[in-house]
């Protein structure tokens, strides 16, 4: 018998019982396209969060206090930051931005809306920051100095608060007081459902702080480089200023951190290899199953046909040829399903989950359907060696 013959006999005997078979090819789709879209997901949470990070800018640096608590007790201060400025300490720091950052209730004209991010920093924030306003105006150092309770809102509370309505120049209330609607920012790309980044909103640090946040220490503070290039010399620059303003912990350790855009983003990158490992291997275990119940159904199988392998057998088949069509069948299963899996996922990741837009690795797919066909051939290899060393007089004699 002929390998072409053996394949014909390999694909009937898969036809025979067309349920059994679809069956037992779901498993495998479910575990194959549970492996590629998980993945996916990963891949596309690890490229959103990059991309918010990215833009922040590589020429950024966030400087954090390690001291929680009021601006008395050694926390960031306004006086930190503008010590920072300093063109003779700190020759290639372009820009200083504080910050204060909490979340508030906005209300207008009978709507409210919980916004996660009401900030209060200075002008110079906008630009360090890479959050340009896409109608309307950024509010002015002027609009700072003087307290004026001005804000610029994201588009998630714009759409919430003003459907159909021109947000620019209406009057919202914030903490009781009110403040005018002076811009609305540009979209940016959510992270990966964990937070809106279009739910915010920016304000003049003085009134936030009169009217929002009080005067504790600052949320931290962003110090804009002259360059990419010159923030390793810029975060030198300003740990020296920070160590001389900013007293060390109760254990001795520097009072501040401070962080730029890069160390953030290769922060995130591992930990997202490592999430997208993790939803691999748990989508991997599926696998394993579909594996299990190719076994147990080439089994069955076997066993059923088992006259048919001694008649087969009997008429001078040989045990390698009875062997190939048994692994024929079992890795055909696995490579259908595996199939069908690649497309099913590939389907799926047009779609968001959970608030996520999936981002299909290629080498996944090929290495999930590299798995299945393998799965096919050793979890077919049981049932095909058992139908092999049958004895072609037990097997005639088989009822």
């Amino acid at each position: 018998m002929g390998f072409y013959e053996t394949i014909r006999f390999a694909l009937r005997g898969v036809a025979v019982n067309k349920l059994r078979s679809g069956l037992t090819m779901l498993g495998i789709l479910i575990g194959v396209a549970a492996v590629i879209l998980l993945v996916a997901v990963g891949n596309g949470s690890a490229k959103a969060i990059g991309d918010r990070i990215s833009a922040l800018g590589t020429n950024t640096l966030t400087v954090m206090s390690t001291n929680r608590g009021a601006a008395g007790s050694g926390g960031l201060t306004l006086k930190v930051a503008d010590a920072l400025d300093d063109p003779v300490l700190a020759p290639d720091v372009k820009s200083v931005s504080p910050v204060v950052s909490t979340s508030s209730t906005i209300a207008y004209d009978g709507a409210s809306h919980d916004v996660t991010s009401f900030v209060g920093t200075t002008p110079s924030y906008f630009t360090a920051s890479n959050t340009p306003v896409a109608s309307g105006s950024a509010f002015s150092a002027d609009d700072n100095t003087q307290g004026r309770r001005v804000v610029v809102i994201g588009q998630t509370v714009a759409e919430d608060l003003f459907p159909g309505t021109d947000p620019v120049g209406q009057q919202v209330t914030v903490g009781g007081a009110l403040f005018t609607v002076i811009g609305v920012l540009a979209e940016k790309s959510s992270a990966s459902g964990f937070q809106d980044a279009n739910d915010v909103a920016i304000a003049p640090i003085v009134a936030v702080r009169q009217v929002v946040t009080g005067y504790g220490a600052l949320s931290s503070i962003l110090v804009e480089a002259d360059s990419s290039k010159m923030v390793g010399t810029v975060q030198s620059e300003i740990g020296v200023i920070l160590d001389q303003r900013v007293p060390a912990t109760s254990s001795g350790n520097a009072g501040y951190t401070i962080r730029s855009a890069s160390q953030l983003l290769e922060t995130q990158t591992a930990t997202a290899d490592t999430f997208t490992a993790l939803l691999g291997a748990v989508a991997a275990i599926s696998l394993l199953v579909g594996g299990i119940g190719i076994t147990n159904i080439m089994l069955v199988t076997v066993t059923e046909r088992t006259r048919e392998i001694g008649i087969r057998k009997a008429l001078g088949a040989p045990r390698r040829t009875i062997m190939t069509q048994f692994l024929i069948e079992a890795t055909l299963l696995s490579f259908l399903g595996g199939g069908l899996g690649v497309a099913a996922a590939l389907i799926g990741a047009r779609f968001t989950i959970v608030g996520v837009t999936p981002v299909v690795v290629p080498s996944s797919v090929a290495l999930a359907l590299g798995v299945s066909i393998v799965i096919g051939l050793f979890f077919g290899g049981l049932p095909a060696a058992r139908a092999a060393r049958l004895s072609p007089i037990d097997a005639l004699r088989y009822e």
